[in-house]
């Protein structure tokens, strides 16, 4: 039996870090959004709390990038979240990054073969979106990229052998959604 986290939380992520660690950030607690993050060890079957995340948040979205740091990106915190943060398992702690230009939750991110993050879709406010944007981790920038045809929410976006993206299905305005496209 896995051992219990510190905190109990819903809407949070979980993130597996180079080391075999398990990071779990932010989410909802007993008392509203939390901005507590921590480490599962499953080779001792503990959790050890780690530093505190700048921004309180759930439906957050996290992402491993080419140099084993976290992003954690967007979310929902009481308004909807632009701000980015970034973890680095070596030295425990999070470091606010640029934000996104679109303030948004329930997106994903994938990292390119360039090593560029792409932010797609999720809520950014009454609406699902079809913005999405790159992070380029070596110069703290985000830029605006070709839109999806669909705006979507609660899809899910899979790096292909070739480098492409393929995202699929989620929710938009009027319901659940079957199509799928390549960035």
């Amino acid at each position: 039996m896995a051992a219990s986290m510190n905190v109990a939380r819903r809407y949070h992520i979980a993130s597996i870090l180079s080391n075999g660690k398990i990071l779990v950030t932010s989410g909802y607690g007993d008392s509203g959004m939390l901005n507590s993050a921590e480490l599962h060890d499953p080779l001792a079957n503990t959790w050890t709390m780690t530093a505190n995340m700048s921004i309180a948040r759930c439906y957050h979205t996290a992402f491993i990038s080419s140099d084993g740091k976290i992003l954690v990106t967007g979310g929902f915190d009481g308004r909807f979240l632009k701000g980015a943060e970034l973890y680095d398992p070596s030295t425990t702690t999070w470091t606010m990054t640029a934000s996104m230009s679109i303030a948004r939750n329930y997106h994903t991110a994938s990292i390119l073969s360039n090593g560029k993050i792409l932010v797609t879709g999720g809520f950014g406010g009454s609406d699902t979106l079809h913005i999405a944007e790159l992070y380029d981790p070596s110069t703290n920038i985000w830029a605006m990229t070709a839109n999806m045809f669909t705006p979507r929410a609660y899809h899910t976006a899979s790096v292909l052998s070739n480098g492409k993206i393929l995202v699929t299905g989620g929710w938009i305005s009027n319901g659940v959604f079957n199509g799928a496209e390549l960035y």
